[in-house]
């Protein structure tokens, strides 16, 4: 379940039920951050106001035709079985399976005219979460792994975490150091037991035996160093230590993870599925101090996540319903919280879906199409309520002020304040952040 499992004294030693090596998250406190900030700037330090991310990943690749830029005078082949339907800015039109989000169209924009170098599964996922193609040498680091090295963090929590499975080499460091990786959350928050057991201790461990225990690890590790001196894990399991004992002890940590503090009306609203309370979760770490939030944003149709090579309508009919809610819930939460300005929130898959509908035996799809499809971007300074691009009559081409996954990498880097020219070496070799992409200045 954690990103490093590797030696042995992780496999046995626990404390009281928090086993050091499978952290997977933790929560703490954004009063905290606000309150150094506020510090720093009354002693006449002049920094970028912090934004924070949620990224709800359509892994698959979310048909944009059936969503976000529909062709209505098309033949059926191209348009498909949904209807256009007004939203509450004029002109703009998204599917009518999409209402809630269309009553909120204001809080977000959209780019019409996202084009990937590929139309491929890994490559793709890659390419969107770090805005660089995959490089089997040097692998680019996630968008959540590059705030976590760049962004000092004021509080305990992870500045980088992951709501679902992490399925491929997609949004995890990279060739950055490995403390970079998202810290894993794969247990269903709608689970009436959803709980985070890598933070629960047994009830008769006070903090004396946890002291203990540090002393017993210290000790082994110790033992076992003198083989692991020349390895870089050595130190990452120096890291992973301290956070598991600080965890341990910190009630608000628990309480960052504890879904059920939430109530029942605002958990309903999200909506009673595993990407509905995702989101909200995604919600509470962002408040609780968390820098960047992947979700994984499907539930399981027997097929993968959103590639609907077959059967695109009645998955879509499954689907949307739950993005629909989600994702409108989570703009006006964080509206109403007067969080929004501070929180970036991404939708995207990999790539669009094929304009024309496949006649595959277990029933019509779309196949994968990288030239042309949509995402949107909410929060964050960002400009809302705008399209960017347009594609043809198809929605196969775009013909528009087209946008690339690196312009839209460069555009969240300027939205997070990243600094896509800085480097890293390895073995050697050097590499830029972000070699390229020009940021859509429309939306600043």
């Amino acid at each position: 379940m954690n990103r490093l499992q590797t030696t042995s004294r992780r496999e046995f030693l626990q404390l009281g039920g928090l086993q050091i090596g499978a952290i997977s998250a933790l929560g703490l406190s954004l009063p905290k951050l606000l309150a150094q900030e506020a510090a720093q700037k009354a002693a006449g330090k002049q920094n970028d106001k912090p934004i924070n991310c949620i990224f709800m990943f359509l892994q698959g690749g979310a048909s944009h035709i059936d969503m976000y830029d529909m062709k209505p005078d098309m033949s059926a082949e191209i348009r498909g079985e949904f209807n256009p339907a007004k939203t509450n800015l004029p002109g703009l039109h998204l599917s009518d399976h999409l209402p809630k989000l269309g009553r909120c169209a204001d809080k977000f924009s959209l780019i019409r005219s996202m084009q990937s170098y590929t139309s491929k599964h890994g490559e793709g996922d890659i390419h969107m979460m770090s805005g660089s193609p995959v490089n089997k040498i040097m692998q680019p680091p996630s968008f959540g792994a590059v705030m976590s090295w760049q962004k000092k963090q004021f509080s305990q929590v992870p500045p980088f975490v992951h709501l679902g499975d992490l399925r491929n080499a997609a949004g995890r460091a990279g060739y950055l150091p490995r403390r970079h990786d998202p810290y894993l959350i794969a247990p269903d928050p709608n689970l009436p037991d959803f709980s985070v057991k890598e933070f629960d201790t047994a009830k008769n461990v006070n903090s004396v035996r946890l002291s203990d225990r540090k002393s017993l690890l210290a000790a082994l590790d110790r033992y076992e160093r003198a083989g692991e001196e020349q390895l870089q894990i050595a130190r990452v399991h120096d890291d992973f230590t301290e956070q598991a004992f600080a965890l341990a002890t910190s009630q608000h940590a628990k309480q960052a993870f504890d879904i059920s503090q939430e109530p029942d009306k605002l958990r309903d609203t999200y909506g009673r599925n595993t990407v509905g309370q995702q989101m909200l979760m995604a919600r509470r770490l962002v408040e609780a101090g968390v820098r960047f939030v992947t979700v994984l944003g499907y539930v399981d149709t027997k097929i993968y996540g959103w590639d609907h090579h077959w059967g695109i309508f009645p998955h879509l009919k499954k689907q949307l319903p739950i993005y629909d809610q989600s994702y409108s819930a989570l703009l006006n939460d964080l509206d109403d919280r007067g969080l929004l300005e501070n929180t970036l929130v991404i939708t995207a898959g990999e790539f669009g879906r094929t304009p024309r509908i496949n006649t595959n035996k277990r029933g019509p799809g779309r196949d994968h199409w990288g030239k042309c499809f949509s995402l949107t971007l909410g929060g964050g300074g960002v400009k809302t309520g705008r399209v960017i691009g347009q594609s043809d009559k198809f929605g196969a081409e775009v013909t528009d002020r087209p946008v690339t996954v690196a312009d839209f990498a460069a555009t969240v880097y300027h939205a997070l304040g990243l600094n896509p020219k800085a480097e890293w070496t390895v073995n050697g070799r050097t590499e830029k952040m972000l070699p390229t992409g020009r940021v859509v200045q429309e939306l600043f």
